[in-house]
């Protein structure tokens, strides 16, 4: 779990029949979050279990009966909004995902809330990354009248614009895709005057079914 909103976790309830227990890596802060802002992790304990695993920024973790690794990092962001204003709650993370014996690597950051040197510099350091899309503009949900939150106010960097996440993630060496699209956000119509922007950066659109080798 990268984050304790609903949209990243709720899928889990999904999975409640399994024959065996659920096996959940996060941080002890979005832990604590599903288990008493948003219980799920409560309700879950009560069908098929939760084998809970701690996650440690910048610790690399071995996924057993696997040879892939995953560290990760802070993507920014406040706490859900279901845990009240204020609540100094869990953030974002990131993941970058290695194969210990290809070498191959993926980052994957569906929520991010800026993009610094550091950042970019991480990135390089891949193969790939699966980069937030959320919003193509800050304001895009207030002006088609469905939210008074802006993008920053979720946690999410908009892609279009100097200040951007488009122009620095065409720079990356990295192939990159952008994930987590909001159905608001014009680049998932093809031909688009955005999407047309976003391919000719050279960066893709994700969409269901999507497969890549690395």
């Amino acid at each position: 779990m990268t984050d304790a909103e609903i949209d990243h976790t709720a899928g889990l309830l999904l999975l409640r029949e399994s024959s065996v227990p659920l096996r959940v890596w996060s941080t002890e802060e979005v832990r604590a979050a599903l288990s008493d802002g948003y219980p799920l992790l409560r309700m879950l304990e009560r069908y098929c279990g939760v084998e809970w695993s701690e996650i440690e920024l910048g610790q690399r973790v071995g996924l057993d009966g696997s040879s892939l690794e995953i560290e990760a990092f802070e993507t920014g962001g406040d706490a859900p909004l279901y845990l009240g204003a204020g609540t100094e709650g869990p953030g974002s993370i990131g993941l970058i995902v290695r194969d210990r014996e290809g070498g191959a690597s993926v980052a994957y950051v569906p929520a991010l809330a800026s993009l610094d040197e550091d950042m970019t510099e991480r990135f390089e350091a891949t193969d790939c990354v699966l980069a937030d899309g959320t919003f193509w503009t800050g304001d895009e949900l207030i002006v088609l009248g469905i939210a008074e939150r802006d993008a920053a106010a979720m946690g999410h960097l908009p892609l279009a614009g100097p200040d951007g996440s488009l122009v620095k993630l065409s720079e990356l060496g990295a192939r990159t895709i952008l994930v987590h699209l909001n159905n608001t956000n014009p680049i998932l119509l093809e031909g688009s005057p955005e999407r047309l922007q976003v391919e000719a950066a050279g960066v893709e659109v994700s969409y269901d079914g999507l497969e890549f080798e690395l």
